[in-house]
C-alpha cells in the first residue's frame, strides 16, 4: 500500500529532531568532560544541552556509552597522529610529533585523559578502541629505539603515564602560564633520548618567582574548590 503522504512529512522530522538531539548531547559532553573530566552526570549533560535527561537516556543508556561514543572519536584523531608520524622521516622527529600530540589533547580534553587512565574504563569497546592503538605506538617507539634516538629501556605503555605527567603540569601552572606545559615536555623528551649530548631548545620561558606563587595559589584554590567538605562533627 501507498503510504499517506501526510506519514511520511510526520516520520522524517522526528528522524531529524532526534539526530539534532543526539548532536546536542555530544556537544555538551564534550564540553564539560574536556573541562571536568568524567565526573560529570548525565543529568548535567542534559542541563548543559538544554535537554530533558530523559532525552539524553534515550540516546544514551549510560554515561559508559556516551562515553565509548566520543572516546571513539578521540581514537581516530590519536591514529592520525599514530599515521603522521610514521610519515615522518626522522624517527625520533616521528616519536616527539606522536608525544606532543597526545598532550595536547589531553591538555584540551581532561575526560580523554581520564578515560586513558582510569581502570574503571577499561572494558568492552574502550577496551577494543585502546588495543587500535597500542600496534600504532608500538611500532613509532620500536622505530626511534631502532634508529638510536630513543633509549633502548622506553616501552609504548610508558606513554600514557608521561602524557599524565606533562598534562598534570599543564593543570598546575593553567591559572598562570597554559602553554608552560612544553617546556616540561621538552625536558622529559630530552631525558628520553638515547644520546643526551646536544639537548632540545625549549619554548616557554621559565616561571618568575612572582609566577610561581601565583601558581601555587591558585592550584590550591582549585583544588580547594572541588574538595567536598566534611560533615560538621557532632
Amino acid at each position: 500500500m501507498k503510504p499517506v503522504e501526510g506519514e511520511d512529512k510526520t516520520v522524517r522530522p522526528l528522524r531529524r529532531d532526534a539526530e539534532v538531539n543526539r548532536q546536542r548531547i555530544v556537544e555538551a559532553a564534550l564540553d564539560l568532560f574536556a573541562h571536568r573530566g568524567l565526573e560529570v552526570s548525565l543529568d548535567e549533560i542534559a542541563r548543559h544541552a538544554g535537554l530533558g535527561v530523559g532525552t539524553v537516556y534515550r540516546r544514551f543508556p549510560s554515561k559508559e556509552a556516551l562515553v565509548e561514543a566520543l572516546f571513539e572519536q578521540r581514537v581516530v584523531e590519536i591514529l592520525q597522529f599514530a599515521q603522521e608520524a610514521l610519515e615522518i622521516p626522522d624517527r625520533w622527529e616521528g616519536f616527539r610529533y606522536l608525544i606532543e600530540g597526545i598532550c595536547s589533547m589531553e591538555v584540551a580534553d581532561h575526560g580523554l585523559r581520564d578515560v586513558i587512565l582510569r581502570g574503571d574504563y577499561l572494558r568492552d569497546r574502550i577496551t577494543q578502541l585502546k588495543a587500535e592503538i597500542l600496534p600504532f605506538l608500538e611500532k613509532i617507539v620500536e622505530r626511534a629505539k631502532a634508529e638510536g634516538g630513543l633509549r633502548k629501556d622506553f616501552s609504548a605503555t610508558d606513554l600514557p603515564i608521561i602524557t599524565a605527567m606533562v598534562t598534570a603540569a599543564a593543570d598546575y601552572c593553567n591559572a598562570v602560564s597554559p602553554t608552560i606545559w612544553r617546556r616540561y615536555l621538552t625536558f622529559v623528551l630530552d631525558g628520553l633520548k638515547e644520546s643526551r649530548d646536544e639537548s632540545t631548545g625549549v619554548t616557554e620561558s621559565a616561571l618568575n618567582d612572582d609566577e610561581l606563587q601565583q601558581t601555587m595559589v591558585a592550584f590550591k584554590t582549585r583544588r580547594a574548590s572541588h574538595t567536598p567538605k566534611e560533615p560538621p562533627h557532632c
